[in-house]
């Protein structure tokens, strides 16, 4: 973080370590945190900053890593220092890579009926045994789908036989050696963690509103791409894209002979932005968000021949999307309204950050969608 800025929320926001909260996202190539507390009902951003994995792997700026317990620990609380966080009251994201979300169908019967029946159900679905799974559930309301209610009369197919309503349950799984996990780097940090929530969630919470109408969500990561369809609050769709924005620096650096930290720096000044200077840095780029956007207009078009249903608009999120020049790439492959992730305007801050915070949004989705969890808590 700029240090003017974080000197300058620190002198604003001065507060307790109990009034605060924080949301901690680690990424695939950098870890995101956000500080917010509550004043007269409205969540007020405290401090933010972001921290690059890449160096602490001996990799460059950009690169997603697969680092061990203590490394994490290690670059989590040198972010906590340098972003001057005072709270230690935290809720973590959970990757959606490291967890198991579907919707099934079950038959319509009481909820402590479908209590005993969902963990048998879930067996079909999860590829380890259940005792190495953390397994919970959501009920998904029946206004959320074009099906009769249950508690109506059933209907008969062509042969007479009753045909039994269903409802759908949204199943979600996280493997015990990722909780563990977080629960050790929690430990190492010194931090305060009620819960762990995959980052799905988090991004839904932070960056849509009360609306009913079908919403695409695509989060531009640097590993993967996420892409996920999101009906009255409820996860329809989830794909995963296994290219992001780290291919489009490894392409451009590949390609065009350059080091990887230059092809960072290019792609993070000129993105999608054509001139005559640039042309093999737009072609080598497009290589990758084609793809990206292509698979995400095919998530699409599945999704509404499946449910009869219009698509309102998209989101970009991640650090991904704020390379410039995506947006009109993905309207002309979506041919939908697409729109930039803006988190921060869901909380109070200095009017003089807009433009700032507005640009760096994207990336710090996740961690503010937690920290609006965590303020939540403690009312």
């Amino acid at each position: 973080m700029n240090e003017f800025i974080k000197k300058v929320l620190g002198s604003l926001f001065s507060t307790s370590k109990g009034s605060s909260v924080i949301g901690v996202d680690v990424g695939s190539s950098a870890i995101k945190v956000v500080q917010l507390r509550k004043e007269k009902g409205i969540a007020v951003l405290e401090t933010y900053g972001e921290l690059a994995l890449g160096p602490y792997a001996d990799l460059e700026i950009g690169r997603a890593t697969k680092l061990g317990n203590n490394k994490l620990s290690e670059a989590l609380t040198d972010l906590l220092r340098e972003a001057s966080v005072t709270s230690v009251n935290a809720g973590f994201a959970i990757p959606f890579a490291s967890s198991l979300l579907t919707l099934i169908e079950m038959p319509a019967v009481d909820t402590r009926q479908l209590n005993k029946m969902i963990p048998l159900e879930a067996r079909k679905y999860i590829p380890v045994p259940i005792n190495e799974v953390m397994l919970d559930w959501f009920i998904v309301p029946d206004n959320s789908r074009q099906t009769p209610k249950a508690g109506g009369k059933n209907k008969k197919d062509k042969e007479g036989s009753v045909v039994r309503k269903k409802r759908e349950v949204l199943l979600v799984a996280i493997h015990n050696e990722v909780l563990n996990k977080y629960n050790e780097i929690v430990a190492n940090t010194h931090l305060d963690t009620s819960f762990f929530e995959i980052e799905i969630f988090s991004t839904i919470r932070a960056t849509l509103d009360q609306g009913l109408a079908p919403v695409m969500l695509i989060d531009i990561g640097a590993a993967t791409t996420k892409v996920y369809i999101v009906e009255y609050g409820i996860v329809r769709i989830s794909h995963v894209i296994n290219r992001g924005s780290q291919d489009v620096t490894l392409g451009m650096s590949k390609s065009l002979g350059i080091s990887v930290t230059r092809a960072e720096e290019i792609k993070r000044e000129q993105g999608l932005k054509s001139n005559s200077d640039n042309k093999d840095v737009v072609r080598v780029a497009l290589l990758t968000l084609d793809y990206i956007f292509s698979e995400a207009d095919r998530v699409l078009l599945n999704y509404q021949r499946k449910y009869n249903k219009n698509v309102s608009r998209v989101i970009l999120t991640g650090g991904g999307a704020i390379m410039k020049g995506v947006i009109d790439l993905a309207h002309k492959h979506l041919e939908s309204e697409v729109l930039l992730g803006d988190p921060f305007a869901k909380v109070d801050s200095p009017a003089f950050l807009d433009d700032v915070l507005k640009e760096a949004g994207p990336e710090f989705t996740v961690a503010l969608g937690l920290a609006l969890r965590k303020l939540h808590e403690l009312e």
